[in-house]
């Protein structure tokens, strides 16, 4: 066991919650559609890189990679989550990524379907995929269970032909939550629990997985000053620990953070490095914060001097980057990476043209409407400048641009924009 025991799970309050608002720095500009999706014949959200042990993003053959959830662009979107299937693409250049197909193409994966989790680069060319797998197999009704699932056995190479993902694979459960640090499904009193979203961290020559959890409170506890409404919105930040250091061999820890009383959901947690402090970033959604709190769709980070903290909310309240008001949820799913002196930030274009308070509203919309709102591919990439708790959009790059690691990034503040406004002096030279 790492010298951390004595720790203290950080909380996310709700009087720091209660100060979230748009302002400058933290929103996006609009995004419109690109001029090719990355894949037509596919709806691509949660996505992420392929990386080394070390964190750093693996360069496979003069390739990089990403893992994906993936289904049949004719499914309706907001379907999709039910036939999750995880599927890679490849880069030479980071800019333009081919279809490289399931990752899982010779075994079939644990649940009814696969949602987020990270994808390994161990020694050689040995991969291990973690995931959540999401229902239970053994039911032919559609169920929400979660566990934590791990894929050994597979390995990942570059040839002429590109990237290839290849098995067999091993796929084993690895945790399950336990009850009293993270709840169960039977424990669940509100809102749908979460026990997902894997994400492989090695720090001081100790192995970890941080996941997506929930805090048990019992009926008739006093937090939230005893508001069982309030009480519902129990969302955490997981760890656990491999005494072993073997990639599949993992034990619970108390939480990183929890967010009782504030939110539900702190989606895909991951970890960013940056002059010797930990920069811990989720994704949440403007529904899943409690009663009396006003969030959005965004992503919320906190920082540390130790991997198990305290951590402070970046900017004061958490709020890193979001949607502008007149496109709420035009993305979701963000995921950060180190890039030279910023960080960037990845997210998958999600419903677009559409400025209703909630997206339950997109049910009602035709299905043509549902079809022609929702992006299904890589978002334009965030760029951050980071300076100790605080943070500060600077610009945006292309839709699914990932910079190679010695590319430098353009001098213009937004890319993004500049390609657009080019293409509209040519449209008027006309």
């Amino acid at each position: 066991m790492p010298t951390h025991s004595a720790y203290r799970t950080t909380p996310w309050t709700r009087e720091q919650a209660a100060a979230l608002h748009r302002r400058d720095g933290v929103v996006t500009p609009v995004i419109y559609p690109p001029e090719r999706k990355l894949d037509p014949e596919l709806h691509i959200w949660d996505t992420w890189l392929v990386r080394d042990r070390n964190g750093e993003i693996a360069d496979i053959g003069g390739y990089r990679a990403i893992v994906a959830l993936t289904a049949p662009s004719g499914l309706l979107p907001g379907k999709r989550h039910d036939v999750a299937t995880l599927r890679y693409f490849y880069s030479a250049d980071g800019r333009e990524w081919e279809t490289g197909g399931r990752v899982f193409p010779e075994t079939e994966p644990l649940g009814q379907r696969q949602w987020a989790g990270s994808t390994v680069r161990l020694e050689g060319e040995s991969l291990v995929v973690y995931y959540t797998a999401a229902g239970d197999e053994t039911h032919d009704e559609l169920t929400y269970s979660q566990r934590i699932a791990a894929a050994t056995g597979g390995r990942i190479h570059a040839d002429d032909d590109g990237v290839h993902i290849e098995g067999p694979f091993t796929h084993e459960t690895i945790l399950r939550p336990d009850g009293e640090r993270y709840e169960t499904e039977q424990q669940s009193r509100g809102m749908i629990y979460t026990f997902r979203d894997p994400w492989y961290w090695e720090d001081d020559g100790e192995v970890y997985l941080l996941i997506e959890g929930n805090t048990p409170v019992p009926e008739g506890s006093d937090r939230c000053d005893g508001d069982p409404a309030q009480q519902e919105f129990n969302g955490n930040v997981g760890i656990a620990h491999s005494p072993t250091g073997d990639p599949t061999d993992f034990e619970l820890m108390d939480p990183l953070v929890d967010a009782v009383c504030v939110n539900q959901e702190l989606e895909r947690p991951h970890l960013v490095t940056r002059d010797g402090r930990y920069y811990l970033f989720i994704s949440s959604h403007k529904h899943t914060f409690a009663p009396g709190l006003d969030g959005f769709d965004a992503l919320y980070g906190f920082v540390s001097d130790d991997l198990f903290g305290p951590y402070e909310p970046l900017n004061g309240d958490g709020l890193v980057v979001t949607n502008p008001e007149n496109a709420p949820f035009q993305s979701y799913s963000w995921l950060a990476f180190g890039h030279d002196e910023e960080i960037l930030v990845t997210s998958f274009f999600n419903y677009f043209d559409y400025d209703r308070p909630s997206l339950d509203d997109v049910g009602f919309l035709p299905e043509e409407e549902q079809f022609r709102r929702f992006g299904g591919t890589l978002a334009p990439t965030v760029r951050l400048r980071v300076d100790g708790t605080e943070t500060e959009i600077v610009g945006e790059l292309n839709h699914g641009h990932i910079p190679l690691p010695d590319e430098p990034l353009p001098e213009r503040f937004d890319e993004r924009i500049a390609r657009l406004a080019d293409e509209q002096a040519r449209d008027r030279s006309y």
